[in-house]
């Protein structure tokens, strides 16, 4: 089996430009369930970059790529919450390997570099949504650690189709002294469910 090296980039050259496009294109016409609904173009893929790029400059993103054999073969990023009191957690995005390279451990090598890049910058939660019938990624990411915590029913539209939006999350860790309300049972900061009023 050939080895993978991750390499995070903060600027892309037009090789790797192309490279990830051929990624996200290819899984997306294979019908990977990555947040497009036909192949896009290389330039709508270079802007995204861009965008991207940007914010792992700025701190506010990380983007991964695992290369094999000298060209990419799989990528990934974190981002960021946005406002203040987000801003401690990141949301793990766009994960996917081109599909020849499929069996490779690529998605997990991804997975795992990003966790622990978020980790090591000391973020406290890792998070992310996956399409409810995408069984593969969310066997994938329970297998490091990750946990349901929401699902909104028929709320990613395909075409006429309408599938559930998964929501997981895992901690990564806290400050020593963080006070952790929404573990505990009743009380302030817990989420109890409210009765329904008629």
């Amino acid at each position: 089996m050939p080895e993978a090296d991750l390499r995070w980039l903060r600027e892309a050259t037009d090789q790797q430009r192309t490279e990830i496009h051929r990624v996200v294109h290819d899984v997306v016409a294979a019908g990977g369930a990555v947040g497009y609904h036909e192949p896009p173009t290389r330039d709508r893929i270079s802007t995204w970059l861009d965008g991207v790029l940007k914010q792992v400059r700025n701190g506010d993103a990380a983007f991964v790529t695992a290369v094999v054999d000298g060209e990419i073969q799989a990528v990934g990023l974190w981002r960021r919450g946005g406002t203040a009191v987000f801003r401690h957690r990141v949301e793990i995005q766009q994960i996917m390997a081109h599909p020849s390279a499929r069996g490779l451990g690529l998605g997990r090598l991804v997975m795992l570099g990003l966790v622990d890049n978020a980790r090591t910058a000391g973020f406290e939660i890792a998070m992310l949504g996956v399409r409810g019938n995408n069984h593969g990624a969310i066997e994938l990411y329970e297998s490091i650690g990750f946990r349901e915590c929401g699902r909104m029913p028929n709320a990613i539209a395909v075409g006429n189709e309408r599938w559930d939006d998964v929501w997981m999350y895992l901690p990564l860790g806290y400050p020593e002294g963080t006070v952790l309300n929404g573990s505990r049972e009743g009380g302030l900061g817990s989420s109890p469910r409210r009765q329904a009023t008629t």
